[in-house]
């Protein structure tokens, strides 16, 4: 049975602020990054940022990115390098000493790097309208102190969220996040993913390492504190993980990496760091535009987020969202897909509604036009050479 009657939360923001004051090397996995990019920051915050994989790699010049438990800063300023100066770096974190840590070295990376794109903010990552630091000044002049009260603190932080939320929707670019989900409470973190989902811009993405598990792990571990707040208790089944970024919305969930080896093994459960990539933006009209899509293979057949079948070789019929989605230079299937567009550009506003099919292929007639009869004959010469095969 799982009990759970401890305060998971203050379980691992304990331990957490610990691990600011003293390098506590149990919390991490060992993890690589690219590049060159920790040459510049300070020995505190590499000993104390914690995390199991490098979503940092991910990431590209003059993007918009926010780093989920940013803790010490270690991610934000790898990232700040990466993004450049028309770039922003966002780190939202809800313990103090691992602020300080992270603002204390603002200034002296800015000066490095040759400009200041990076800013920490306290909140929770299960919530992100709620800014903290306004909190915490409303309460400096207002203590609780009555039941009444409560319900004052409690309006005054559904206005805060409404009014002034930490982070707006559809502002981010990337989200990413590096062994920190797992430490949300277990009721939190369907709202979590949620979250991230809002906050992200139509085509943006998440890149999210944590540790995750080949089985479900005992009610022995998830009733064990310290496994709470060691990164175990909390950790996601693989499936589960990956079908949490579906359930919230995203499309082209993809696991980028996962270690062969695991981290830790309890009671026979592995435990390991994968790193996954998700996108927002599937939801919209499905409007008929007579464009078609190109599934390259090597599988006879696949079926995207929508449902949508793509055969091997085929012009599937797919809606104009579809279309852009799949065919994006910048999306996970750009590489597998051949894009076949209308020979007449339809309107948006003239576009009928499309009726998504599992599986519909597209004559070619419809691409090009019932009315279709061009001929055309290409010249011999732009095509081969003399005394060469054609």
């Amino acid at each position: 049975m799982v009990d759970l009657t401890y305060d998971v939360e203050g379980t691992v923001l304990e331990r957490y602020q610990a691990g600011a004051k003293q390098k506590e090397d149990s919390l991490c996995c060992p993890t690589s990054y690219e590049g060159n990019y920790l040459s510049i920051l300070p020995q505190e915050i590499l000993e104390k940022d914690y995390g199991c994989g490098d979503p940092t790699r991910y990431i590209l010049k003059s993007e918009t990115v926010l780093d989920l438990g940013s803790g010490a800063g270690k991610n934000c300023y790898i990232i700040a390098q990466k993004v450049g100066a028309s770039g922003q770096v966002i780190g939202v974190d809800f313990n103090d000493d691992m602020l300080k840590i992270a603002r204390h070295y603002q200034s002296e990376i800015a000066d490095k790097v040759g400009y200041h794109n990076t800013h920490f903010v306290k909140g929770k990552i299960q919530d992100l309208t709620l800014d903290l630091a306004q909190v915490e000044a409303w309460l400096q002049n207002n203590p609780i102190t009555s039941l009444e009260q409560w319900k004052d603190f409690e309006l005054e932080c559904d206005r805060l969220r409404s009014d002034s939320p930490l982070i707006a929707d559809n502002s981010i670019d990337v989200v990413i996040s590096n062994c920190v989900l797992n430490l949300v409470r277990p009721q939190d973190k369907q709202q979590l993913f949620k979250e991230i989902y809002r906050v992200l811009k139509r085509g943006g993405r998440a890149v999210i390492s944590d540790i995750v598990c080949d089985e479900d792990p005992t009610p022995e571990i998830l009733n064990n504190p310290d496994l709470w707040s060691g990164c175990i208790a909390g950790a996601f089944r693989e499936d589960t993980f990956l079908k949490m970024f579906e359930e919230a919305g995203f499309y082209g969930v993809e696991i980028l990496k996962r270690e062969t080896t695991p981290w830790q093994t309890i009671d026979g459960i592995e435990f390991r760091s994968m790193t996954v990539r998700a996108y927002k933006g599937k939801d919209g009209l499905c409007l008929e535009r007579k464009q078609a899509i190109i599934y390259k293979g090597p599988w006879k057949q696949v079926q995207d987020d929508d449902g949508h079948t793509l055969c091997r070789g085929e012009r599937m019929a797919v809606c104009d969202k579809t279309y852009n989605i799949l065919t994006n230079p910048n999306s996970p299937y750009a590489n597998d897909i051949i894009p076949v567009p209308s020979y007449e550009d339809i309107p948006l506003e003239k576009a009928t509604q499309f009726s998504c099919k599992g599986k519909a292929i597209r004559h070619s007639k419809e691409t090009k036009g019932q009315d279709y009869r061009m001929t055309v004959m290409n010249d011999d010469s732009a095509c081969c050479i003399p005394d060469e095969c054609c």
